[in-house]
């Protein structure tokens, strides 16, 4: 497909996708990059920041996204999400390094200017483990011939794909931040690559945990959106542009 028809294509999903889910993907999204700052849990083998608490709802914004619209708008709507993190990083960025003689805002200007190298790892991996997460979620449910529709299968597929995409997700980032980068700029601070595998593993553990409690609420959308037939423009589009 041309750059041109994706381009539209992308337009028509936007306005095919509830607001209100983009939103929140897009908004979980920028917390979980800010969240990341501060380190929950840290022993040898399992490493949690804030972010845990809002991956849930990224991953299962993409469960949904991936149920009703397809692997490829969930890749669609997480470039965009990324897109607009990043844009909001360089805001932060610039505010980050504006002098100012009001008050002592070092506090501030260190956890929003941000470290380069940890958005760089933290953008990868989400973008990875997105692509991975969608394709994923789609194959697993493709194996439930019978109610495909079911709760049996979404909640199959969104554990099993969460599952795997969070440990790619901690895993990437892991490595290309605690393997690679902080040698070089924390002092010679470093992760081995079992530690960054051990500690992905266990976080995605406790990332799963959290999707279980809350996918309910993904399933309960799920359905809502098939019984209201929503993305009724985005279907039409893309079964026009495959009979071209």
């Amino acid at each position: 497909m041309s750059l041109k028809k994706t381009v539209n294509e992308f337009k028509i999903l936007l306005r095919s996708i509830p607001a209100t889910v983009v939103t929140l993907f897009a908004v979980s999204v920028i917390c979980m990059n800010l969240l990341a700052n501060k380190t929950l849990l840290q022993l040898d083998w399992i490493a949690l920041d804030g972010g845990i608490l809002i991956s849930w709802l990224s991953f299962m914004c993409m469960d949904i996204i991936t149920k009703h619209f397809g692997p490829k708008a969930s890749t669609l709507v997480s470039i965009h999400a990324v897109m607009i993190n990043l844009l909001t990083c360089l805001i932060f960025y610039i505010v980050s390094i504006i002098p100012s003689n009001a008050n002592d805002y070092s506090a501030y200007d260190s956890i929003f200017g941000g470290t380069w190298f940890i958005l760089l790892g933290s953008t990868v991996a989400f973008l990875a483990s997105a692509v991975v997460n969608g394709l994923l979620n789609h194959l697993v449910g493709q194996m439930f011939k019978r109610k495909p529709d079911g709760k049996a299968a979404f909640m199959t597929r969104a554990y099993v794909s969460t599952f795997i995409a969070q440990f790619l997700d901690n895993f990437i980032f892991s490595v290309i931040v605690f393997y690679f980068f902080a040698p070089i700029f924390w002092d010679g601070f470093s992760w081995t690559i079992l530690q960054c595998a051990t500690c992905a593993l266990t976080g995605a553990v406790a990332e799963l945990i959290m999707e279980a409690i809350f996918s309910p609420i993904g399933y309960k959308i799920s359905k809502k959106w098939k019984r209201e037939n929503i993305g009724k423009e985005y279907f039409d589009y893309i079964g026009k542009e495959a009979l071209k």
